[in-house]
């Protein structure tokens, strides 16, 4: 990544929310913001990377704005070009340079892309795009699909934002707390989006797990409620796992055999900590529950230790937010480790209707099978787990573990 896409990632939130502020325009404010950094490839290999890459950036992509206001030119647009060059100019330039921090805008573009208006799809992708600054073919290699298709999704999106007239503003109390789920939702889905990327690609497994815990910690910085800091907390335990995912050797390493040295310990601290702020307020959630599931493997000593008792109390508390069959197979395989192991088996079958092109059940069903030493059923399940795999890494761990399964 050269370094005008890093720092044009970095700052892109930041700078479309200001430029939105005053176009109310989401598709002027990003082609202003790319002519800006077409002025950056430019220049910066002449004049040298200025000291705040950011604000010369928004100050370049304002005057952009204003030239492509002057083309519409009507009584709307000039009433913005005066609120743009009041802000420009109202004091010294250098000031207006180094003084851009918009927070409040970046709020209102989080909820703007997460409007309940857009299927999910068009959320996520919206929010990738615009918040964090990558390109349509980037999302669209994430998601395996063409960059054509990608494109009109989010194209989509934002005509829809403009035809429907959905404001760019932060919502009132009462709509934060009905959007809220909605945005949450977007993070943690991108963030689960970093597991199938493909290695190789532009788009990294490890770039797009950045994108979502930057989202997640400046949801917590603007809007620190209980399930905003369980998000933040799920998200970082998660991520403090990744180091021990995978070796020169393996591609895919599940929980139980990864090596608990290379978890990242500030990372594991940072989420406790956000946990513990979460659960001190009292309200609790979903994305704190998880994250207090995720706690207790990331502070166990070793797999064997693991609370499994507690886990499973937990999966039961999380029934009561979200009762769906995910979580039930979740406390199914809680419940095997804690000396149930035949009553998990007999409701895990019974979940198969539910769950029939759901990879991870057939995994864990293979695992519990093995367990009981059904072999057979076992090799069965894993095969099924392999048709249903979309990852690459996922797939070859399990035709290995077919592989042991068959020689014993």
């Amino acid at each position: 990544m050269d370094e005008l896409t890093r720092i044009f990632r970095a700052e892109s939130g930041k700078l479309v929310a200001s430029l939105m502020c005053f176009s109310q325009d989401m598709q002027l404010a990003e082609d202003a913001l790319q002519d800006a950094c077409e002025q950056a490839s430019t220049h910066w290999p002449v004049q040298g990377i200025p000291v705040n890459c950011g604000a010369w950036l928004h100050l370049v992509a304002k005057r952009k704005l204003i030239d492509k206001l002057r083309q519409v030119n009507g009584r709307n647009e000039q009433q913005k070009i005066a609120l743009i060059e009041q802000a420009m100019y109202c004091q010294p330039e250098q000031v207006s340079e180094l003084d851009y921090d918009v927070p409040d805008e970046r709020l209102r573009l989080i909820f703007t892309c997460c409007h309940p208006a857009l299927n999910e799809d068009a959320q996520v992708a919206l929010t990738l795009k615009t918040l964090c600054g990558l390109t349509v073919k980037e999302i669209a290699r994430a998601y395996l699909t063409s960059e054509v298709a990608m494109g009109q999704r989010v194209t989509r999106a934002k005509r829809k934002i403009k035809t429907a007239g959905i404001s760019y503003e932060v919502p009132s109390h009462a709509q934060i707390s009905a959007r809220l789920a909605s945005v949450l939702k977007v993070i943690y889905l991108i963030y689960n989006e970093s597991y199938s990327a493909y290695e190789g690609q532009a788009l990294t497994r490890q770039d797009l797990a950045q994108e979502a815990i930057r989202l997640s910690r400046l949801m917590v910085e603007l809007i620190p409620k209980a399930e905003v800091l369980g998000n933040a907390a799920l998200i970082l335990f998660h991520d403090a796992r990744r180091k021990s995912r995978t070796t020169s050797v393996a591609t895919y390493i599940p929980l139980e055999l990864q090596d608990r040295n290379l978890w990242d310990m500030v990372k594991i601290q940072e989420a406790s900590i956000l946990l513990n702020k979460a659960m001190s307020l009292r309200q609790p959630g979903p994305y704190q529950l998880q994250a207090a599931i995720s706690a207790l493997h990331s502070t166990a000593a070793t797999w064997e230790e693991t609370d499994w008792y507690q886990i499973q109390l937990l999966y039961l508390r999380l029934l009561d937010f979200n009762d769906s069959a995910v979580v039930v197979l979740n406390l199914l395989v809680a419940m095997s480790y804690c000396g149930e192991l035949e009553k998990a088996y007999q409701e895990l079958l019974l979940l198969e209707p539910k769950l029939n092109d759901y990879q991870p059940y057939y995994a864990a069903r293979s695992d519990i099978e093995s367990r009981m030493q059904l072999t057979a059923a076992a090799i069965l399940s894993l095969e099924k787990a392999i048709k249903l795999s979309k990852n690459g890494s996922e797939r070859d761990f399990l035709i290995r573990k077919r592989a042991v399964n068959l020689k014993s």
